[in-house]
């Protein structure tokens, strides 16, 4: 595959179409999608190393956050100490690093230039922000993690339940949270990693293979796997991937969110065991909260009331939404009795497996012949695990939020081989144990970073509070859930309607921002009257034509996430790279396609 594409790139300059130049760049995006889904084989061995062009930026040191509020202009501490400015001086000179770099470079750079301001991070979260942040998003990662437990319980047999889930969360979020490079960063299941182990677990009973050994070797080989890729910088592949994946990415997320949170809803009316009057308060739950979280959340857009209790009111917004949702479901249940009475959280009454089984899983119960062979799993599982991390990583580091601790301007990679560093070894420890692996989880990632995002006069993001004290402090919460009983029962008496209304908020909230989805609005919208936007230069036909790329790409990854063929999800990203860059060869105009596809700044 890298000798023909080396020919074709070869031939390439001695034949000119138009304008266009079949470029070493493409040729670059294609071979790496090759590394990617190759390299991780030991069979296979690639030495590449592309030719570097070094961009110089000038690099402004960071500023303090002058007109954050007062709580939060105290504590904040963002100027650099002189180790990080150096680190992130002596950096500026890998601004387009190889594909693969010399051992432990990545990581060193990364936490070179994090860890001397470690006492920044958490004196910077000491503020009602963060306060307000941590309320949000603890039922956000908790609410997705006590579902993906029960769906976790029921595709395996109830070898990795509800609690093997939350306890995941908690203590793999509380060590991500204390030694990433990018502690803004939400981890937790996802849906793609569910679908594989629901395909591991057919995989086992065909092979008649006993399931928690199996999956703890697939865990072991993909642990291995990624830790070869942080210690290698492989985590630099992602500077192939451009707006175009990262949008439709994050609007498939979204996407998902907000169709389960609807068909929970419509459930309700059609399931047998329900009633009318329970589906009918299960909606008026579930939109009371979400437009009491909506509603609140953008309080601070207004004029009403003075800054200081817009600002608060709308960091409090969606746990007020949550609180109102709740107040309503008990003013039924009081009110009406059992035929209002809606189905509540479900957290395991005591910290034990869902099976009963030791938390140690027999590793060596395994056949020889099947621990070597878990190798071939453990190739797309690596896959899969690092797609879903980088990219989420890639759209949180995102320039649109001006973060500025240990990182260089306008850089996405910084941080993303120290934390896959992170992820390897967490997935190492989970799999002996029996929990599931988590990575980085795209919604909660985003509603984190913008929870924590600071709005001048005008509405415009000016900076982000960047500290390790939220991540710390919500999944310490989801722990005290799960070893104490008071915070447990308390719990157990939110309606899942209210965590469905947040979901939709979740949802909802991570698209502003996303151009696919603005231009998607757009198709709608009368361009005489609209006002300008960015790409307003691209003629409209170009603009609908990739769109509507965008659009079909979108129902491809919803059809194969759906499929049986589930499993090959991951791939499907991977291709997003090279199917953009053939875009420009084809179809839309490098001139076009550069506006269409630029990366913020």
């Amino acid at each position: 595959l890298l000798h023909s594409s080396a020919r074709s790139v070869t031939c390439s300059h001695y034949y000119q179409d138009g304008n266009t130049i079949m470029s070493i760049k493409s040729f670059r995006v294609a071979a790496a999608t090759a590394v990617l889904l190759l390299s991780a084989s030991p069979a296979w061995s690639f030495s590449f190393a592309p030719a570097t062009t070094h961009h110089h930026h000038a690099l402004s040191r960071p500023t303090m956050l002058a007109s954050a509020g007062p709580s939060i202009r105290k504590t904040s501490s963002l100027s650099m100490t002189t180790a990080a400015v150096a680190a992130v001086e002596e950096s500026n000179d890998d601004k387009d690093p190889p594909l693969f770099e010399r051992f432990l470079k990545g990581i060193s750079r990364d936490y070179k230039m994090r860890l001397p301001l470690y006492k920044s991070d958490v004196a910077d979260g000491l503020n009602t922000q963060c306060l307000a942040a941590t309320c949000f998003l603890f039922f956000a990662c908790l609410a997705p993690a006590v579902g993906f437990g029960a769906l976790f319980g029921s595709v395996t047999n109830g070898a990795i339940g509800t609690m093997e889930m939350v306890s995941s969360t908690a203590m793999c979020g509380v060590i991500y949270a204390l030694t990433s490079a990018q502690p803004l960063t939400i981890i937790g299941s996802t849906g793609p990693v569910l679908a594989f182990v629901a395909t591991l677990v057919k995989l086992a009973e065909k092979m008649n293979l006993p399931f928690l050994p199996l999956y703890a070797w697939t865990g072991i080989w993909t642990s291995g796997i990624l830790l070869a890729s942080s210690l290698t910088s492989a985590s630099n592949l992602v500077k192939y991937l451009t707006r175009f994946t990262d949008e439709i990415f994050s609007t498939l997320i979204s996407f998902i969110f907000v169709v389960e949170a609807a068909q929970n809803i419509g459930r309700s009316f059609t399931n047998p065991a329900s009633s009318f009057t329970k589906g009918l308060m299960t909606l008026i739950v579930a939109v009371s909260t979400y437009f009491t979280a909506s509603t609140l959340r953008g309080l601070r857009n207004t004029v009403y009331f003075s800054k200081g209790i817009r600002k608060n009111v709308s960091n409090f917004g969606p746990t007020l939404g949550v609180l109102a949702g709740a107040l309503i479901a008990r003013w039924a249940k009081v009110s009406q009795g059992a035929a209002a009475t809606l189905p509540a959280l479900s957290i395991p009454a005591t910290f034990a497996t869902t099976s009963g089984r030791p938390w140690l899983i027999p590793i060596m119960d395994l056949p020889v012949w099947a621990r070597w062979g878990a190798i071939l799993p453990a190739l797309m599982a690596t896959v899969l695990l690092f797609l879903d991390q980088n990219i989420t990583v890639r759209l949180v580091n995102n320039p649109q939020y001006k973060m500025e601790k240990g990182r260089r301007k306008g850089n996405m990679l910084d941080g993303m081989h120290a934390d896959m560093l992170i992820i390897s070894i967490l997935t190492f420890f989970t799999s002996l144990v029996g929990l599931p692996w988590l990575v980085a989880a795209t919604v909660r990632s985003i509603s984190h970073v913008r929870a924590l995002s600071i709005f001048d006069s005008a509405g415009k993001l000016k900076s982000t509070i960047e500290q390790r004290i939220t991540g710390l402090s919500i999944h310490s919460l989801i722990g005290a859930c799960v070893l104490f009983d008071k915070p447990r029962s308390v719990l157990t008496q939110i309606p899942t309607p209210v965590l469905m209304g947040l979901f939709m908020f979740l949802g909802t909230s991570a698209l502003p921002g996303n151009e696919m989805w603005e231009r998607i609005k757009g198709l709608f919208k009368d361009s005489k009257i609209a006002p300008k936007e960015r790409w307003a230069a691209v003629p409209k036909k170009t603009t609908t034509l990739f769109t509507a790329i965008q659009i079909a790409c979108l129902a491809a990854m919803v059809y194969v996430k759906e499929s049986p063929i589930g499993v090959l999800f991951p791939v499907v990203i991977a291709l997003l790279a090279p199917l953009r860059f053939a875009l420009e060869k084809t179809v839309i105009s490098k001139e076009n396609i550069d506006i269409l596809d630029e990366d913020d700044e």
